[in-house]
C-alpha cells in the first residue's frame, strides 16, 4: 500500500488551464467542455503529419482564400 492512496494528489487545475488557454489556445468554452481525458489527449501528438492532397489543398484555398 502507497501512503498517497489514502490522500490522492488534487487535479492540476492551474496547471491545465494555463495549458489549455496557452498552449493549446481554446476558448472557455472549448476548455471547460472537454473532460479531463479529452484535454491529456489534446496534448498528445497521433502519428506522422500527412501533407494535403493537391485536391484538398485547392479545396482549402477556395474555402479559405487569401484577402487582397
Amino acid at each position: 500500500m502507497n501512503i498517497n492512496d489514502d490522500h490522492p494528489e488534487p487535479f492540476p487545475w492551474a496547471a491545465m488551464m494555463a495549458a489549455g488557454f496557452g498552449i493549446l489556445r481554446l476558448s472557455s468554452a472549448a476548455f471547460w467542455a472537454m473532460t479531463p481525458r479529452e484535454l491529456n489527449a489534446a496534448f498528445h501528438k497521433s502519428g506522422a503529419r500527412v501533407a494535403p492532397t493537391r485536391t484538398a489543398l485547392e479545396q482549402l484555398m477556395q474555402a479559405f482564400p487569401d484577402e487582397r
